[in-house]
């Protein structure tokens, strides 16, 4: 398995739907905390918005893959009409196979989409998903700020890659 992500992006709106189709993607998994809303937020700003209800516009199916327990991430998804599965024990494949499962679609039609190195990424990957990085919204405490510093030689080494 591999904590190197394919592709390295700064938010989740800079996926496309061109470029999410250019790959062959059927259905986005995106993780929640810090890719979708910050940890201390439950409202997307404006522009993930209006990237949503592109997406959702689009013939590309979305997820919420979701470690969440709370019920902050299910009343999200309810309000924004995203399917979501949460406890999902990234990295370990248990979720990331349940939506597989869910959508009957092939590893290699999906992608998994996240701001976390050490569960999104290495989760999508070990599933055989192409995995997409996304700069965390906001590291608002040590712990994840600690946990980037501990991310930068995977995101240098992935960043020098030809993908």
């Amino acid at each position: 398995m591999s904590f190197l992500p394919c592709v390295i992006t700064d938010k989740i709106t800079d996926l496309t739907v061109e470029r999410l189709q250019e790959w062959g993607v059927q259905l986005l998994m995106m993780d929640f905390d810090n890719t979708i809303v910050p940890y201390t937020n439950n409202e997307p700003t404006e522009e993930v918005r209006r990237w949503l209800q592109m997406m959702k516009k689009s013939d590309i199916q979305l997820c919420v893959v979701s470690n969440s327990k709370k019920d902050r991430v299910l009343v999200f998804c309810r309000k924004f009409g995203i399917d979501c599965i949460t406890h999902a024990k990234k990295p370990f494949p248990k979720g990331i196979r349940a939506c597989l499962e869910r959508y009957q679609l092939p590893p290699s039609a999906c992608a998994l989409v996240g701001d976390q190195i050490y569960t999104d990424t290495l989760g999508a990957n070990g599933c055989g998903v192409r995995s997409i990085l996304v700069k965390a919204i906001d590291n608002h405490n040590f712990w994840l700020k600690a946990r980037h510093v501990l991310e930068m030689p995977f995101i240098f080494l992935a960043k020098k890659r030809k993908i």
